[in-house]
């Protein structure tokens, strides 16, 4: 029997030296067999094998593109949803869908691509039937109405704020699917030996490119399925018409909660519309009544009196005053220059470091905006939030700090003083936005150094108010006057309530203290050695009213000026919304004067005072 040779497919089609044909034929061109061949074979090309670089690149590639598949897959994040807590994961049925456990789910199309959804599994829903009346459901739906209105009002922040949460988790799981690979891959090279690897190289690496384009192939097929086939679980479920014109246009509602909607959820969308017009007004008129105080400010600049009929704008006098805020001292209405108040300014109007002070926002996240307006139209330099920027200090109020920190102009910065009804939980939101907290230590921010501190109280709805710090407001009170003395150039003390920088602004230590608390506008008065001013609320809050919705009082945000060549605040604007989404801006005042006490007076110039005078403990009265 003629003598045969194997060859592998790389090798070229020559013909043997002993005569034979390298193919396994006869040299007559009969197959070994004695049948004819089915023709001539072609020449097989010689597989050209990548270079090493290229083939770790490609194992890398695929490696990440695996791990990002997992990683984005898999994210999840816990954070709010109105006033539940709620868990947000990524999943591949194209849908976003809010499950409320036993009242049903909403569902609508998902605006991702790639067929990848949103799955949010909202907590603290009782997940026994028989324990929620419908009664009792309503009422808490009630209860819980303006806690979704909050959500609602600001959607791009809550958007924002879960599409980042859920990018830092994918991010992470990426990271660590990655480690995961590469250590097993690393175990596996170990297992194998160099003598068994070298052998898989050989057989593998001439076959890269077949490899490559099979995976591909794998990976777009893979794709494909799952973005053209999903099949929404409620197909056949008509769009609920409540939310048609509305961000949740064609959203399909199931279980109970279907009837719910269909019964108040239009009730639901008609206050949010009327929020929505309310704001974007008051947005409007603000920027109005701003570009009406220019020109009245660029006249007064260019001619000293210049009066109505010049400027062609009313000017703001106390008997145009809306109305006087309670708690105002009488004879200080905006608009007056009240005796005793400072020079002007000594450094050029381009050096002065402007700060617009805001309190007591309670969750009213559709002031963002205008707060945001004044700050960008003053150029301000820094925000001063004097507290109270949440209701309960809860974690579901996360929605609301970063509305407000979305009000923060680039290039500014926010400095807070939490209040009584913040929390500890409030100030890790607010420094995860680069809030600057104020913890009981002197900061500088802009060239101006303030000492804070949070509040010492917390008061919870339904639950009073309590110590929740390891020293009581007047303990709390007592360190921050030592501080400031120890310092020795504070500029500025905030303190969401007043009476709490009493000390301070007794030792002569502080010369200017901001406030809130009172939802009352206080000041600029002399208290003690200082200046003090407390700032109104700036949600609009009135007594026993909710600070969500279209104003229920009037909302007020104040702008002061800091001299750096001075190192006191010179003079102070207010700016107000009132309940029928008017606003208006008034001109800047004088900050007054710091007197020196009696005492102090009479002892530089050696004069002794009059027994029973310039004492601080006087005798009662009668």
């Amino acid at each position: 029997m003629t003598e045969q040779h194997e060859t592998t497919p790389d090798t070229p089609d020559e013909h043997a030296p002993d005569g034979h044909a390298p193919d396994g034929h006869a040299p007559d061109g009969h197959a070994p067999d004695g049948h004819a061949p089915d023709g001539p074979r072609p020449p097989q090309r010689e597989r050209r094998t990548p270079p090493r670089w290229v083939r770790r690149t490609l194992v890398g590639v695929a490696g990440g593109l695996l791990c990002l598949v997992f990683g984005v897959t898999s994210a999840t994040a816990e954070l709010s949803f109105g006033p539940h807590e709620a868990v947000y994961a990524v999943d591949t049925d194209g849908l976003v869908v809010a499950d409320l456990g036993p009242l049903g789910t909403v569902e609508i199309d998902s605006p991702l691509p790639l067929g990848l959804g949103v799955d949010v599994t909202v907590k603290e829903i009782p997940a026994d039937l028989s324990a929620v009346g419908a009664a009792s459901t309503l009422d808490a739906l009630g209860e819980d109405l303006e806690s979704y209105l909050q959500f609602f009002s600001s959607p791009d922040v809550a958007v924002r704020s879960v599409a980042w949460a859920l990018a830092v988790d994918a991010v992470r799981r990426t990271a660590l699917a990655a480690v995961v690979l590469v250590l097993g891959a690393l175990a596996l090279r170990g297992l194998l030996g160099v003598s068994r690897r070298r052998e898989l190289a050989a057989a593998i690496a001439p076959r890269t490119w077949e490899i490559t384009a099979g995976v591909a192939v794998v990976g777009l097929v893979a794709t494909t399925v799952v973005a053209g086939g999903v099949v929404p679980p409620t197909q056949g479920t008509t769009a609920s018409p409540v939310f048609a014109g509305t961000a949740l246009e064609g959203a399909r509602i199931t279980g109970r909660l279907s009837g719910v909607i269909d019964t108040y959820g239009g009730q639901l969308v008609e206050l949010y519309d009327e929020n929505e017009a309310f704001y974007a007004a008051a947005d409007d008129n603000l920027v109005d009544a701003w570009n009406s105080w220019e020109v009245r400010q660029a006249v007064r600049d260019g001619a000293p009196g210049a009066s109505e009929a010049e400027t062609g704008q009313p000017d703001e006098t106390p008997d145009e005053t809306p109305g006087e805020t309670p708690g105002e001292t009488p004879g200080e209405t905006p608009g007056e220059t009240p005796d005793g108040a400072s020079a002007s300014p000594s450094a050029d109007p381009e050096d002065l470091v402007t700060m617009l002070v805001v309190s007591d926002l309670h969750c009213n996240t559709a002031m963002a905006p205008l707060i945001r307006t004044v700050a960008e139209r003053s150029d301000a330099d820094l925000l001063l939030n004097a507290g109270d920027t949440t209701t309960n200090g809860t974690s579901v109020e996360k929605a609301c700090v970063d509305a407000f920190a979305s009000a923060v102009p680039r290039g500014a910065k926010m400095v807070v003083a939490d209040g009584n009804h913040d929390s500890a939980e409030t100030s890790k939101q607010e420094a995860a936005h680069g809030q600057v907290i104020l913890d009981g230590d002197v900061v500088e921010v802009a060239g101006v150094r303030i000492l804070g501190d949070r509040d010492a109280l917390e008061t919870r709805v339904g639950s009073g108010t309590a110590v929740a710090r390891e020293t009581t407001p007047e303990e709390q009170g007592a360190a921050l006057a030592q501080t400031a003395c120890e310092d020795g150039e504070v500029d500025l003390l905030m303190i969401h309530t007043a009476p709490v920088g009493l000390d301070a602004m007794e030792s002569g230590c502080v010369p200017f203290q901001v406030s809130g608390h009172t939802h009352r506008r206080a000041g600029p008065e002399q208290v003690g050695q200082g200046i003090r001013y407390v700032n109104a609320s700036t949600a609009g809050a009135a007594p026993n009213q909710p600070t969500v919705g279209p104003l229920r009082g009037t909302a007020e945000m104040t702008l002061l000026r800091f001299d750096p060549e001075l190192r006191r605040v010179v003079d102070w604007q207010l700016v107000e919304v009132d309940p029928a989404g008017e606003a208006v801006v008034r001109d800047r005042l004088p900050v007054p004067e710091i007197v020196p006490p009696a005492e102090d007076v009479l002892s530089s110039s050696g004069v002794a005072p009059p027994e029973g005078e310039g004492t601080t403990d006087p005798s009662p009265g009668p």
